[in-house]
């Protein structure tokens, strides 16, 4: 019909023109400003994982107002007619919420089809004077309605989205009508006019059926002036107010859907019937079945209150965000102990441990491999000598340093070896004392070597350590003692073995100074960026294995 087209085409140009609507979550469990005091209870004990559900939030009264197209399904061919609404609605829950409304309308018929009395159907009061000729039946519903509807959402719940756009809903309920039916029977007023039984004779009832009724309401004049009859069918009204109003008990039931616009606003159409239980809502009893008023509108509605104390209408809020929300950022949530796999029980996960066989007890780094707190290669749980000193390396298996005998004991082992008894009963030796003195080492000072970064000489080094070998060589009887410096920390001991490490290979390698003269020292207190070179005759280790090799480079 061509109303309905319209009003489809108005809602379509009004949801074309809106804005997205905003699709938050809705609600924040957190926020208590939103529960009611009555549900108090629950929410404490949610927040206390006592119960494992929220509570629901306070939320929004929805007013709206609707016109549109009114129709009145029966016996009498109807024609357009209008009407509008106003309504509250208040949600139960997401799905399920309550409407009571207002609709006033004013219908109209106009059939085409000539009833000819009979002894079966005789002609009924308004039609009686037309005699046998037939009549025309037409009416004027005026009608006021109030209504109470259970409204069932369709679509507020879904797994892959947010908060709906659209609400699609179903509604039944019950109502009271009260209608005022009128019929234009007569020329002027009921009791003095002339029937149109001389107009209507000269209607061509062969036509279309829309020229028939174009020609009938040509005849009449609308004045509509004679009461409809009521039919005494067991199916009276509740009561007639000032002989016309007829009140009715009726059921509604119907479908609609809105669009949201805001968090305030949405517009819509629905679909309302209105079944009053009887056959007399057009003008025209004949017993067939019950007269059906359809309602078409246009909504639009707003949301009544303060967003800082209630949530949206609930068929705006989707019910399962609380849970998806949960499972993306779990924040109530009481989460298991994760437990991973830790298979020597070291307390360094398998995935992050790098020697993930240690011995039960073994004490571990944060890698999960085994201490070695004196770098000597012997792990603590091994090493029976866990704090050896630098200098008494290399250990052997079991983490036991040979520590080098101080200088003055190795002098006077080596005097004693070289005794000789001599006939004046002493000793023979220069100066009548001993036989040979001790060796004393004449190269004097020799240079520090300073590193800038890492374990590279520069090219001043290199002089310097270059000059350094000529003195080397040029005492043969001397040995040198390279000592580096670094005791902070891992990295630090590494980097000093390896620089001293470099200042060996130099003499070695490009002054051709013997390995057997080279005493080999690092990790003492000191200047961590020098290498100091000194001249001894005392014992030491000539190769010393590196403390970190994992860290090597890393100075």
């Amino acid at each position: 019909m061509k109303q309905a087209r319209l009003l489809m085409l108005l809602s379509a140009c009004l949801i074309t023109l809106a804005a997205a609507a905003q699709n938050d979550w809705g609600w924040d469990w957190k926020d208590s400003s939103k529960v009611p005091v009555k549900r108090a209870p629950q929410y404490t004990e949610f927040l206390n994982n006592q119960f494992p559900y929220p509570p629901k939030p306070r939320n929004q009264i929805e007013i709206g107002a609707g016109v549109g197209y009114v129709a009145i399904y029966g016996d009498v061919s109807q024609r357009p007619g209008f009407g509008g609404t106003i309504s509250v609605r208040k949600a139960i829950d997401h799905f399920w919420s309550v409407r009571a409304s207002y609709n006033g309308f004013m219908a109209y018929g106009q059939d085409w089809k000539l009833r000819v009395p009979n002894v079966v159907t005789p002609a009924p009061g308004p039609w009686a004077a037309y005699g046998p000729g037939g009549y025309l039946p037409n009416f004027r519903n005026q009608t006021h309605m109030g209504s109470v509807d259970m409204i069932y959402s369709i679509n507020p719940a879904s797994y892959y989205r947010g908060n709906p756009k659209f609400n699609i809903y179903i509604l039944a309920g019950y109502g009271i009508v009260a209608s005022d039916v009128d019929v234009d029977a007569r020329q002027g007023n009921a009791q003095t006019g002339t029937t149109y039984a001389a107009g209507y004779a000269g209607i061509n009832f062969f036509s279309k059926k829309s020229d028939i009724k174009k020609a009938a309401r040509s005849v009449q004049d609308g004045q509509y002036e004679t009461n409809a009859p009521v039919a005494n069918n067991g199916r009276d009204p509740i009561t007639r107010l000032n002989r016309n109003w007829l009140v009715r008990h009726a059921m509604t039931f119907g479908g609609g859907i809105a669009y949201k616009l805001s968090n305030k606003i949405n517009v819509g159409l629905e679909q309302k019937f209105v079944n009053a239980f009887n056959d007399d809502m057009d003008g025209l009893y004949e017993g067939n079945a019950n007269d059906i008023v359809a309602l078409s509108t246009v909504r639009i509605n707003y949301n009544f209150g303060s967003p800082d104390k209630a949530v949206e209408p609930l068929w705006w809020i989707n019910p399962n965000n609380y849970l998806y929300n949960e499972l993306n950022n779990p924040r109530h949530m009481k989460q298991p102990k994760i437990l991973l796999p830790d298979g020597d029980n070291d307390g360094v996960t398998d995935q992050f441990d790098l020697e993930p066989n240690t011995p039960a007890g073994a004490a571990v780094d944060a890698h999960g491999r085994a201490k070695d707190t004196d770098g000597d290669g012997v792990p603590d749980y091994k090493d029976k000598e866990i704090l050896t000193q630098l200098s008494c390396f290399p250990v052997d298996k079991d983490g036991v340093g040979k520590c080098p005998e101080p200088a003055c004991c190795k002098e006077i082992k080596d005097m004693m070896a070289n005794w000789k008894p001599t006939s004046g009963g002493g000793v023979s030796g220069s100066g009548g004392g001993m036989d040979g003195a001790i060796t004393e080492c004449a190269i004097g000072d020799l240079p520090s070597i300073v590193f800038k970064k890492g374990a590279q000489l520069s090219r001043e080094a290199q002089s310097a350590l270059a000059a350094a070998a000529a003195k080397i060589k040029a005492n043969p009887s001397c040995k040198v003692k390279l000592i580096g410096y670094g005791t902070s920390s891992k990295n630090a001991q590494q980097l000093s073995w390896e620089r001293v490490n470099a200042v060996k290979k130099y003499l070695i390698e490009q002054q051709g100074i013997s390995e057997t003269r080279i005493i080999f020292s690092y990790g003492q207190d000191g200047d961590a960026n020098t290498v100091d070179i000194q001249a001894t005759t005392e014992e030491g280790p000539m190769n010393l294995p590196a403390p970190h090799p994992n860290l090597k480079g890393r100075g």
